[in-house]
């Protein structure tokens, strides 16, 4: 695996003329709550075609690919969106696609690459972070490409922040949600390329928050983590190829509990009527656990995938079960 490098800012901007012909821009709406002394905004990567924003990395990895590379289909591993997103991604350029998945992945995310016409492998979780690491490859055809450390994959992510810079050039905070790295890496390397001012946090689940112990620790750490429904983010480490790029670019991590992002999730249906899975919730949920976060501050809502089932407990008032 070659080493991920901080995108540039002609490789983000090359990244979002690639993918702009093929779904509109999601917008930055502010999401009035009354502080004083701060302006929350949503950038609502739940309006893109598959409800996250995992479409934009998908396209760039795939449309700036030698199509010779693809001959053989392509592979991705995924917990879902991105495994949704290069479905999307795939079909439209015409080749095959297989997604490595693990059996507790959300079933709407499953049977989003299935309606597609991508084919879903499932494998242990133990397997999918192998993949994810490199630690081991599956013996397969395909073009097999990495959803963390791809930098076409971090090029295109870096897209969402180069449109909040343009609709809101005074930000000073940005908060995403941190799984495997590559969005919080490529919108910080977009933002940060334009504003001296502006702070990323990654925003994490506390049930499995790796990069609040990794930085605490100053290293990574393996950590113990506890079953959440919140999907998407949250592992017992970090990818170990993208960590010194992203902590390069990182502000801090700010962990929240899955109490913390039912509310977020119940406030943004209440407020603005906006349907988002736990991980696309979480970065409201670390901006209202902030205080001290002042000014224009942004929140990446990044996807709106969550089963109906789980969906109607959050809005009954509830967490749903792991």
């Amino acid at each position: 695996m070659t080493a991920p490098q901080r995108p540039t800012p002609d490789e983000i901007a090359d990244a979002r003329g690639r993918i702009a012909p093929h779904f509109a821009r999601t917008p930055l709406v502010r999401l009035d709550l009354g502080f004083p002394d701060r302006q929350i905004f949503l950038k609502l990567e739940t309006l893109s075609p598959i409800g996250a924003f995992k479409l934009r990395p998908a396209l760039n990895a795939l449309l700036s690919r030698d199509p010779a590379d693809l001959q053989n289909g392509m592979a991705v591993t995924s917990s879902g969106n991105m495994a949704y997103g290069m479905a999307w991604a795939a079909r439209l350029i015409g080749v095959p696609m297989v997604a490595y998945m693990y059996r507790g992945a959300p079933q709407t995310k499953i049977d989003g690459v299935r309606e597609l016409g991508g084919e879903v492998r499932f494998v242990s979780t133990a397997t999918w972070w192998d993949y994810i690491t490199d630690a081991a490859r599956p013996d397969a055809p395909e073009l097999l490409i990495n959803p963390v450390t791809d930098q076409a994959v971090l090029a295109g992510n870096g897209s969402i922040g180069m449109e909040i810079i343009e609709d809101l050039p005074d930000v000073d905070v940005v908060l995403t949600p941190y799984g495997g790295g590559s969005m919080t890496t490529g919108v910080a390397s977009a933002v940060k390329a334009t504003s001296d001012r502006c702070r990323v946090f990654a925003a994490e689940d506390d049930s499995a928050a790796p990069v609040s112990a990794a930085l605490a620790a100053g290293r990574i750490v393996t950590i113990e983590t506890r079953p959440s429904f919140i999907k998407s983010i949250g592992a017992p480490s970090l990818v170990p190829q993208l960590w010194p790029v992203a902590r390069e670019l990182i502000d801090g991590a700010i962990a929240v509990s899955p109490a913390q992002v039912t509310d977020a999730m119940r406030l943004l249906f209440k407020k603005a009527k906006v349907v988002a899975e736990g991980a696309g919730a979480a970065s409201l949920a670390a901006a209202i656990s902030r205080p001290d976060l002042t000014g224009n501050i942004v929140c990446v809502i990044s996807g709106g995938n969550i089963d109906a089932a789980a969906y109607s407990v959050v809005l009954g008032g509830g967490i749903p079960s792991a």
